[in-house]
């Protein structure tokens, strides 16, 4: 749950960082008045970030497609909603997409009927646009300090969504997530709400994954596989568990994919180099230097996914193998073709070529 969340949740990121040398901003509040709800904000210090971005602006002819998805090379907006739809950067729904739909269809239990479908459409709804989309935006809120120097364009940085509007995005996404989790266990049957756990589990992997003081992220090896895992393990585990149960084999077999999760991620890290650097943030391009880091990231998704072909061979599925490695074959050509003639230039062309498969 990719993210699930990053199934779910997040619980293609974005955003898959290390010592600070600055103090973390203390965790935004929830103040409860006798007339109405307050979100607010804590003590922040963005005016003093605002005053250190540097002189560079976002390209004047931006894509209004990439705005939309949450990428590089976006258009600068001032709709509120299309900028709400933008933190939640809907180019990392896919996975999280496509986990359900690999855990329903492993379930064995799976028809073709209007409710099974309808099933499925709430789950991916859970995982993509509420968990993961929790997963991005608080992602993005944490980040804000980095995102000054690498990207001061973002809508956070640049202030053109308000601190109170972010918080309260991150709450309506997590509690919309968590509610249509509660949903599929009552829809499902379930005795044990398994689904509403599974979003629980994802969505605390995605706060520490991002906020201090544990921070996840601030190690490349252990943020990058916790980030995997939430956008392949959790969204198949997710999908499994709501047309039937999940085995001990699924959940190995899911965790060690999640491998390749770790270096999906790592393609996250070559645009953030400079700001995770002055951050003090160790991300693999950081730690190793971008030649040695993309060479990383491609052998860990190549070996991992090769290494599942075999292991279906190996259990007397050649079929299922040969579609495996049929997929693989024009990764590792966009691998070439983009990613390792220029991780940081090509980022977001390999994304997008990958996603296509």
């Amino acid at each position: 749950m990719a993210s699930l969340l990053n199934t779910v949740l997040s619980l293609k990121a974005t955003t898959y960082k290390a010592n600070r040398l600055w103090t973390p901003p203390p965790a935004p509040t929830l103040s409860l008045s006798r007339r109405r709800l307050v979100v607010r904000a804590t003590e922040t210090d963005m005016d003093e970030v605002k005053r250190q971005v540097p002189g560079n602006a976002p390209p004047t002819d931006g894509s209004s497609f990439n705005q939309l998805l949450g990428i590089k090379g976006a258009k600068q907006e001032t709709n509120k909603w299309k900028i709400r739809l933008q933190l939640t950067k809907p180019v990392t729904w896919p996975p999280l997409v496509w986990g359900v739909v690999c855990g329903a269809a492993a379930s064995g239990n799976f028809h073709w009927t209007v409710e099974d479908i309808a099933k499925s459409v709430v789950c991916m709804l859970m995982s993509g646009p509420f968990l993961t989309g929790y997963t991005q935006t608080i992602n993005d809120w944490y980040d804000r300090e980095i995102d000054a120097i690498n990207e001061p364009y973002r809508p956070i940085p640049s202030g053109v969504i308000s601190e109170n509007e972010v918080i309260t995005q991150i709450w309506v996404l997590l509690l919309g997530g968590l509610t249509l989790a509660g949903l599929l266990d009552v829809w499902a049957g379930h005795n044990f709400p398994i689904i509403f756990y599974l979003a629980l589990g994802g969505s605390l992997l995605s706060y520490i994954y991002s906020a201090p003081p544990l921070k996840l992220k601030q190690n490349g090896w252990i943020g990058n596989f916790a980030l995997g895992a939430s956008y392949i393990s959790l969204p198949w585990w997710a999908g499994q568990a709501l047309f039937g149960s999940l085995t001990p084999d699924i959940i190995v077999l899911t965790l060690l994919y999640s491998i390749a999760g770790l270096g999906i991620a790592i393609v996250n890290d070559f645009k953030s180099v400079e700001g995770d650097r002055a951050m003090g943030l160790q991300s693999l391009p950081v730690a190793f230097g971008n030649e040695t880091a993309k060479w990383i990231c491609v052998g860990a998704i190549d070996v991992t996914q090769l290494s599942v072909a075999g292991y279906l061979l190996g259990a007397g599925k050649p079929y299922y193998a040969l579609a495996l490695v049929g997929l693989i074959l024009p990764q590792v050509f966009f691998q070439f073709k983009y990613f390792l003639k220029d991780p940081v230039k090509y980022d977001v062309k390999y994304q997008k070529a990958c996603d296509g498969l």
